[in-house]
């Protein structure tokens, strides 16, 4: 299994990445909460990895701390949860943020996150809330600031990330579209567009 890589970032389009290490390129796929703490490209990274091996094809995906991959590797072992709604889960609320909805109970909170519907959320937090000593190591840094890039683009590239997420498009468009500021990242836009679905 691929545990973990260390590579030059060749293209970042949330939710894939394209990094380059010793001259093969690995696609993966990663949560908002990695994105936010990716250099820009042709800078290198080290990340943690996961490889989900399937009949039709073999999917990488990526974390920048342990504790993301930890959760990620509980939460698909959770029957119903699939790798696109635990990545799905990781990009709405960060590794505390998830242990801390499991610990009180707040199904409300979890359901708030698209994909998750009230029997998934009850199922997250029975299940989830033995697991969570196990599985959830401390860690977790700073986010990097992220770079401005034309806000078109950006709002686009926003937008299309939030439905690989899971958002329908009209949900996406909303969400993004009330985010306000020029010169914003699509990290940035995603990062804001993702709190506000989450109250």
């Amino acid at each position: 299994m691929i545990g973990r890589l260390t590579g030059r970032i060749v293209e970042k389009q949330p939710p894939a990445l394209l990094l380059e290490v010793n001259g093969v390129g690995y696609e993966l796929e990663a949560p908002m909460s990695t994105f936010y703490r990716l250099p820009e490209p042709g800078q290198e990274v080290v990340l943690h990895t996961h490889l989900v091996v399937r009949d039709d094809a073999h999917l990488l995906f990526g974390f920048s701390t342990g504790a993301e991959r930890h959760l990620f590797r509980a939460l698909i072992r959770i029957s119903g949860i699939g790798p696109k709604l635990a990545l799905t889960i990781l990009s709405g609320s960060s590794v505390e943020e998830f242990a801390r909805a499991v610990e009180e109970g707040d199904s409300a909170g979890l359901v708030r996150l698209p994909g998750v519907g009230k029997k998934t959320a009850e199922r997250l937090i029975v299940e989830m809330r033995d697991r969570l000593a196990d599985h959830l190591p401390g860690g977790g840094s700073a986010s990097r600031p992220a770079s401005v890039v034309p806000a078109g683009d950006a709002r686009q590239d926003a937008r299309s990330a939030l439905e690989a997420l899971g958002y329908r498009p009209q949900e996406a468009s909303r969400l993004v579209d009330g985010v306000e500021g020029d010169g914003l990242s699509s990290e940035e836009i995603i990062r804001t567009a993702l709190k506000r679905a989450m109250r």
